[in-house]
């Protein structure tokens, strides 16, 4: 137990470093290149964020629940105010888009850091020749 402190010293919790999109092992702010895409690596410590598998899993289900809370709330504009088409259009497209982002780059660079954290790798099969 001594060794896993040892270990995560000086390093974010996991948390912090998804919400800052911060190295999990340093700390830097190096996690992405651009608004969702991971760098390949960070400059400061050189750990290789390629090798970590988040998958698009994050992706499906932010887009469901921003969805669905865009639709409760334009469907409860239009019942109680009933707003010109062009209101919905202003509201509702930026929300969208800014949720789905910014909810990727947090799940995303908490997944990361969590796969980091646990020290997860691709499973792999032993074969052996007698197989």
């Amino acid at each position: 137990m001594t060794d896993d402190r040892h270990e995560t010293k000086g390093q974010p919790a996991t948390g912090s470093a998804a919400l800052f999109a911060s190295c999990p092992r340093c700390g830097a702010k190096t996690l992405f290149a651009g608004p969702v895409k991971f760098a390949e690596r960070c400059e400061t410590c050189g750990l290789d964020f390629a090798k970590f598998n988040v998958g698009d899993g994050p992706a499906a289900f932010l887009t469901m629940i921003v969805g669905a809370f865009v639709v409760v709330l334009a469907l409860w504009l239009q019942l109680s105010l009933e707003p010109p088409w062009w209101v919905h259009v202003l509201l509702w497209v930026p929300l969208i888009i800014g949720g789905v982002v910014l909810g990727l780059r947090l799940t995303k660079g908490w997944l990361l850091s969590t796969e980091y954290r646990r020290r997860a790798e691709e499973h792999r099969h032993e074969v052996s020749d007698s197989e």
